[in-house]
């Protein structure tokens, strides 16, 4: 609802406040709602002020304690205290120059004593510093500092540039710590792996001599048991024969094969079976000297 005035009486809108004077002197307050003035005493409507709040931005550079230049936005929120209207009326012509005017003040005095991070992370304290002089300041002209939050601080181009430089370098430098120390832990597990694998292939073929050579060991018990007059030696030749026969059918069934030509008989045969029962001679006998 608006202000409505005529020569006798006035309407003084909700959120406002009327300053009433007679004869050129401040007389008092006229409330939201409906006055009656009385012309011909010297009773007039000398102004009318909203009790809202309201909201100034205020921009101020200066420099911290490292001689960076800053950029930092201050939003104040202040109103008209109702029961000191008059005051706010009659001593401040510009309330807003008198804000500002402060802030640059209080600003320009807590800035230059901080470095740019410790701007950024003691803010508030910025904004506390403000608000406690203004309260004091203006709580005498009739107006109450509501809240004061630094909005935003803006450092001078380069500076972000090169606070940008700095932060992307350091992230390079630790992805290439936690970089290398994954290729090194890959390294030794690859190391590990194949030191394990040649463990186990080791394993498994002495295994498999070990087997071979208890085959071969049972084999030529039980025949020599059950064929009266026949010596380990014979027997071993025979099992060899037999094997060399059965290597060169496997050979030759095979669907992928390369034609070989070796020379072959039974004295190659023999020559063979010489050179195995010599190694399992041998290795028995190792076995024995370790015991």
């Amino acid at each position: 609802m608006g202000n409505a005035f005529c020569l006798f009486c006035g309407c003084i809108g909700q959120s406002n406040v009327g300053i009433v004077e007679k004869w050129g002197r401040f007389e008092k307050l006229a409330q939201p709602g409906f006055s009656y003035f009385n012309p011909f005493a010297g009773e007039c409507i000398a102004g009318i002020l909203s009790t809202r709040i309201q909201s100034l931005d205020v921009k101020i550079e200066t420099k911290t304690k490292d001689n960076v230049f800053v950029q930092m936005i201050c939003s104040i929120q202040y109103r008209v205290v109702k029961e000191n209207a008059d005051d706010a009326f009659y001593e401040l012509q510009n309330p807003k120059e008198q804000i500002q005017a402060y802030v640059f003040d209080v600003v320009r005095a807590q800035v230059p004593r901080m470095t740019l991070d410790e701007l950024f992370e003691q803010k508030g304290d910025v904004a506390k510093a403000v608000l406690e002089e203004l309260e004091k300041v203006m709580g005498e002209y009739g107006y109450n500092i509501e809240h004061i939050l630094m909005v935003d601080i803006i450092p001078d181009p380069s500076v972000r540039r090169a606070m940008n430089e700095i932060n992307a370098a350091q992230r390079m430098q630790l992805a290439s710590v936690y970089k290398g120390e994954a290729e090194k832990v890959l390294q030794i597990k690859r190391a590990e792996a194949e030191a394990e694998s040649k463990y186990l292939g080791g394993v498994g073929v002495a295994r498999q001599r070990q087997a071979i050579t208890d085959g071969l060991r049972e084999n030529i018990l039980n025949f020599s048991g059950k064929v009266e007059g026949t010596s380990a030696k014979e027997v071993m030749d025979l099992i060899m024969i037999t094997q060399y026969f059965d290597t060169i059918k496997d050979f030759g069934n095979s669907s992928k094969n390369t034609t070989v030509f070796l020379p072959h008989g039974p004295g190659h045969v023999r020559d063979i079976s010489d050179q195995i029962r010599n190694g399992l001679m041998e290795a028995e006998s190792a076995r024995v000297n370790d015991n």
